[in-house]
């Protein structure tokens, strides 16, 4: 083995602090309001979505200072940022007022099918099966739907802050695991499925069944627990001031919304159909709410950071990742999980040669189960951070009550995909 070079032994001690930052930035929040002269800079440095970005840009300054500026505009220039764009293009797409109206109309029929209070029924059904429709319409378009539908019902303040934080840690292990039903919507699963050969009906027969068990388990159990709190707030705006949607702005939303994720590896063609949508809203402004542009960049931002950060990383990764039986495999998957994005984590599984099929599932098993364990753990949450993070104390999610509040449903989702 290659002996590690010194760029990648500073590249890893960024990683390492960047990491530091994202289980702190509560801190610098809370400082923002102790010393109001500082409180823009504190207030920027305590936003979770801005850690890895920033973190990434002293890793290129870095670099430039190490190998020379030409190396380091090479390596951030040859990273693959599709995911970034996608995700910031789908979030926009999928909060958008006509298409949030059509699910919320959806989920209000069928919340009337379901013998229980209206608001209990309604938080189930965005815990089970919104992150179950991820495996449909991309885990990132399923996440910012059920942060909207969940955060005026449960986010709020009369429901205890440590309920808040099991209410999200339930939604993003639900989401993680719940886009294992097909084989192009769970970011994890998508990096190996071309290479292993899994398609719709793998999926399906190995992850699917056991996902949308432990999907239905932990949306059952924290609704459950939630029950009292849930305010029968509706999602979006009251009628009177909600603007009328016309029913054929829904179906061309709906139909944007179809075509991102359909070329959802193909930047060039869902950039294009973005722009479009932007001025379809600009020139039916009647039928639309203010598009979710800060907070969707935020997110891209963030991840756009760990595409810089974590393409350093394969060095003392992989062979972690080679050298461990199938067993050991899942529990350091879902280890590493909370530390990295299972994605990168997928993505350097499918790198390894000659993995026995068993390897293989554990890998993804590990890698999925554990999604919701941290921010960085699963693509989407950030896009959940940035949509719920209001609702909580201070205005901020602090990682350790995250990881606190995750621990249960992560528990629940590994017992299924690790024991059937």
């Amino acid at each position: 083995m290659q002996e590690p070079t010194l760029i990648q032994y500073l590249a890893a001690s960024i990683f390492a602090i960047a990491l530091i930052h994202t289980f702190t930035a509560k801190i610098f929040e809370r400082l923002s309001h102790k010393y109001p002269r500082h409180a823009g800079l504190l207030h920027l440095i305590g936003e979770v979505e801005v850690v890895f970005g920033l973190w990434a840009g002293v890793l290129i300054v870095v670099m430039a200072l190490a190998v020379g500026l030409d190396d380091a505009m090479t390596y951030a220039e040859t990273r693959n940022y599709t995911e970034p764009l996608f995700v910031f293009a789908v979030m926009v797409v999928a909060a958008s007022l006509p298409i949030l109206s059509f699910v919320m109309s959806m989920v209000n029929k069928l919340s009337q099918w379901i013998p229980v209070r209206d608001t209990t029924a309604k938080v189930w059904l965005c815990l089970a099966v919104v992150p179950l429709a991820g495996s449909l319409i991309t885990e990132p378009a399923a996440m910012t739907i059920a942060a909207l539908m969940l955060g005026p019902q449960i986010f709020h303040q009369r429901t205890p802050e440590n309920l808040k934080y099991l209410a999200l840690g339930v939604l993003f292990v639900n989401i993680s695991i719940g886009g294992t039903l097909t084989s192009y919507a769970a970011p994890p699963v998508l990096m190996v499925a071309s290479t292993w050969n899994w398609d719709t009906a793998f999926m399906l027969a190995n992850f699917g069944w056991k996902s949308a068990i432990a999907v239905l388990i932990n949306a059952t159990l924290a609704t459950l627990v939630l029950r009292n709190y849930a305010t029968p707030t509706d999602t979006i705006k009251s009628s009177k001031e909600q603007p009328r949607v016309s029913p054929l702005v829904t179906v061309i939303h709906v139909a944007f919304l179809a075509g991102i994720v359909v070329f959802a590896h193909h930047p060039v063609i869902f950039l294009g159909l973005f722009l479009f949508f932007v001025g379809f809203t600009q020139a039916y402004s009647r039928s639309q709410s203010p598009l979710l542009i800060k907070e969707s960049l935020l997110v891209a931002f963030f991840l756009a950071g760990l595409v810089v950060l974590g393409g350093m990383q394969q060095w003392w990764l992989q062979p972690i990742v080679a050298g461990l039986e199938p067993t050991v495999l899942f529990f350091s998957a879902l280890g590493l999980t909370a530390i990295t994005d299972n994605a990168a984590l997928t993505y350097l599984g499918s790198l390894i040669q000659g993995m026995s099929d068993e390897a293989k599932y554990m890998l993804v098993a590990g890698a999925v189960a554990g999604g919701g364990l941290t921010v960085i753990a699963n693509a989407p949450n950030p896009a959940g951070v940035a949509l719920l993070r209001g609702g909580f104390e201070g205005r901020a999610i602090g990682m350790g009550g995250l990881l606190i509040g995750a621990l249960v449903p992560t528990a629940v989702a590994a017992g299924m995909l690790f024991l059937f």
